[in-house]
């Protein structure tokens, strides 16, 4: 125990693994505090930003904007990023504590919850994460195939990631050249033979988990049409009490919306979004690959607020090929650190993580997958108040030395990205995607963006 450290003469010294949002906040808060800290940040690839990168919707680059804050940190005096590094590969936990006193994971939830229903294996059935990591141009996943040709599409789940693939898929490629969706990918999407988009929810339009603004772009599109059965907006007196309530406020935008679409007259656009309320998959048939999409028909059960969706037995069958769940992520276990199956977390109190002193937790991997980016922020500050309290407890790491990991990698062969480093690469592919009239285009294998350095 130490209660120099944090201070000039021996600084406290923080490993952030992970360079999502809740990462930068983190760095952030320590950068920002009263103590003299030293920040290291590991990322698996060469870029930071994590989801804003990977996982917001090509299409919505105001929401990528939040990246000029996160540079700002990258910059700051006593922060280091480590680009191209794999915690638990590269670098064991081992070797970690014994070159940090504190370790903050920030490594969100990177998998898909599974669907488990008879025929989910089958092909044309994908989680909607390796979509958006295909068109976003995450290197671990350019080598997917999505079979484009089917006339009809479905997409479970009616969280924000659920529209982001229903509205990629909806889109015509004019709508899209100007974005920095990768061009492999609008060239797929350019063939595409998809003509009908069902989005399938378990429960009502009272629950959606949207936001107002994704919904409402669907009445704006080029080539697709919003269809809503106003049968399937007649509320039960529970839901009712949901949307009067003022904490629900964004759900009850969504349903107004729901209800403009329902009381359009019918369109005459190519495409057609059809929205489905009080539906579960329950089955995927085929010989061969998905031909058929069987749904139960639910009804909502429980108080407001807490209402469950419940089958009734009753089953619709519908004509697809293509199937992509959102149904919702969890995070992947790191040998060494404590891992809630149950949950897909790394179990914490107030973000330390139970049973491992001096490892803390931020964002998804911490609180599971909930809320926007800026939720992380004020989650970040908790969890560096916790680890900050915790200082004159902390057992200090037997070698603080500074260069030491720089050392063990490079030995090890291993090409660290720095953020001077991220910045050419950055640069180069906004000069790329200038020529083209795109905001930037991505490059899509480590080895390209470790040869622009």
């Amino acid at each position: 125990m130490s209660s120099s450290l944090g201070t000039e003469s021996r600084p406290l010294r923080v490993a952030i693994i992970g360079s999502g949002p809740s990462g930068f906040y983190a760095a952030e808060s320590l950068l920002g505090s009263d103590l003299t800290v030293k920040v290291d940040m590991f990322e698996k690839l060469p870029p930071p930003f994590g989801l804003v990168r990977y996982g917001v919707a090509p299409d919505h680059q105001k929401i990528k904007g939040v990246t000029r804050v996160y540079e700002k940190v990258g910059d700051r005096e006593g922060f280091d990023y480590f680009g191209n590094v794999n915690i638990g590969q590269d670098l064991s936990m081992e070797e970690m504590k014994t070159h940090y006193d504190a370790l903050i994971f920030a490594c969100g939830a990177q998998t898909d919850r599974r669907l488990e229903i008879p025929g989910i294996d089958l092909p044309g059935s994908h989680t909607a994460t390796e979509f958006v990591a295909w068109y976003n141009g995450h290197p671990e996943f350019q080598d997917r195939e999505f079979d484009l040709s089917q006339e009809v599409a479905f997409v479970i789940g009616q969280g924000n990631v659920a529209m982001d693939v229903t509205r990629i898929l909806a889109k015509t490629t004019d709508e899209l050249k100007n974005t920095d969706i990768t061009p492999r990918a609008l060239e797929a999407l350019a063939e595409s033979k998809v003509k009908e988009i069902h989005l399938v929810g378990r429960r009502g339009p009272a629950q959606t988990a949207f936001t107002p603004p994704e919904i409402r772009e669907f009445g704006d599109l080029e080539a697709c049409d919003p269809i809503v059965r106003p049968e399937d907006l007649e509320l039960n007196d529970a839901s009712k009490a949901e949307l009067a309530d003022r904490k629900f406020s964004s759900k009850k935008k969504n349903y107004e919306i729901l209800k403009g679409y329902a009381e359009r007259p019918a369109g005459e656009k190519p495409r057609k979004f059809i929205v489905h309320f009080f539906r579960s998959p329950i089955e995927l048939v085929g010989d061969g690959r998905i031909e058929t999409v069987i749904l139960e028909k639910n009804r909502l059960e429980g108080e407001p607020g807490k209402q469950k969706a419940r089958g009734t037995g009753e089953t619709v069958e519908i004509r697809g090929g293509l199937f992509f769940r959102s149904v919702g992520y969890r995070g992947v276990p790191i040998q060494g650190v404590p891992f809630h199956d149950a949950w897909g977390v790394f179990p914490n109190e107030d973000g330390r993580i139970e049973g491992a002193p001096g490892f803390y937790a931020v964002g998804w991997i911490k609180r599971g997958p909930s809320g926007v980016i800026g939720t992380n922020k004020p989650d970040s500050h908790a969890t560096v108040q916790s680890l900050l309290a915790d200082v004159p407890e902390l057992e200090p790491c037997p070698d603080p030395d500074p260069e030491a990991v720089r050392n063990i990698l490079t030995r090890k062969g291993i090409h660290i990205v720095s953020f001077p480093d991220w910045r050419k690469i950055d640069a180069a592919e906004v000069e790329n995607g200038k020529r083209l009239g795109k905001p930037r285009e991505k490059f899509v294998t480590v080895e390209e963006m470790l040869a622009v350095l």
